[in-house]
């Protein structure tokens, strides 16, 4: 199993105390429903839940935001909520979590999307969503970058968390180009990307799709290593970013750096028992690494322990630093 060096682990606490990230990406509500199932209803062939409990978690963009400050980190989110009560919940979250708000933007154009998900004996039955997707209207998009603009000097890495609601457009990638373009000091950027129009992620620092995303966004299907570094290499040319960190389940991840021959790191997961969030923890793990000037394999080492741990928790869980360096020891 490929572990971190010894000499880097004691200094990963006081380095990711000192890391500042912002997350900007679609915001969302994780509503977990949980019961227990003894019967199928006489209705139709459907199970019937006895419901026990109901929680609200952070989720999508948000849910990074809980795992880089799960790791003794500091972030600042930046995203759209709707002006309601889940609206209202999330700020609560948030609060309790220590972190600001002040880069969420409320509208009365969408509600805040919120995914409920019912769980009995630790599996999932259904889920269904509330959500309005679509690309922001001009003023909301200048009010993001109006938030950008007031942070970035102190921020040491950015975390693009693109969920396909609207939020991660090619206008606000070319805006970001534009203002890190005019610094004086490199911010990366690290993108968790849905697939379409990967054009808006040109010249990103990395990007961490998972196997279908990684074949739709290279027009490439690969069932060999052979034809993985094909798309790999494709997908590289295509992004011209400086590496891509492929997430492929119980295959772990596939790590292709610019002038680098293509690595694999096992996944060290012993048991799988949901997948919700594991996403977030990735590249929230993954980004907090480099902004701690981690080298892309040892940020990727560290991302694929994260998602190993988190993958053995039910519903939208996080990785605390403990957990982490435990493993890695």
């Amino acid at each position: 199993m490929p572990a971190l060096t010894s000499e880097i682990l004691p200094y990963l606490p006081a380095r990711f105390k000192r890391a500042r990230l912002l997350v900007i990406g679609d915001i969302i509500i994780d509503h977990f429903i949980w019961g227990s199932v003894s019967r199928i209803s006489p209705e139709a062939p459907v199970p019937v839940v006895d419901v026990t409990r109901e929680n609200l978690l952070l989720g999508g963009a948000a849910n990074v935001l809980n795992n880089l400050y799960a790791l003794g980190s500091q972030a600042t989110l930046c995203g759209v909520i709707g002006n309601d009560i889940m609206g209202e919940q999330l700020i609560k979250l948030l609060t309790e979590l220590g972190s600001s708000t002040l880069g969420l933007i409320k509208t009365d154009d969408r509600p805040t999307t919120k995914k409920t998900r019912v769980i009995a004996q630790s599996q999932q039955v259904v889920r269904f969503d509330r959500e309005k997707r679509g690309e922001l209207p001009p003023t909301q998009q200048q009010q993001v970058f109006n938030f950008i603009d007031s942070v970035l000097d102190h921020i040491d890495a950015i975390i693009i968390s693109d969920y396909g609601k609207g939020m991660i457009t090619l206008r606000l990638m070319d805006f970001l180009r534009e203002r890190l373009a005019g610094l004086n000091r490199k911010i990366p950027v690290i993108v968790d990307p849905k697939p379409g129009q990967p054009e808006r992620f040109k010249g990103v620092t990395i990007i961490t799709p998972n196997n279908h995303e990684a074949e739709l966004m290279s027009g490439m299907r690969f069932t060999t290593e052979n034809e993985l570094i094909r798309a790999a290499d494709k997908l590289l040319d295509i992004i011209q970013s400086e590496a891509i960190l492929i997430t492929r389940g119980e295959a772990g991840m596939t790590l292709l750096e610019r002038n680098k021959p293509l690595v694999t790191i096992p996944t060290v997961a012993k048991e799988v028992y949901d997948v919700t969030g594991a996403g977030d923890t990735v590249i929230a793990t993954l980004a907090l690494g480099l902004a701690a000037d981690l080298s892309f394999f040892d940020a990727a080492t560290l991302a694929n322990t994260a998602a190993g741990i988190v993958v053995g928790k039910v519903g939208t869980a996080t990785v605390s630093l403990k957990e982490l360096l435990e493993v890695n020891q």
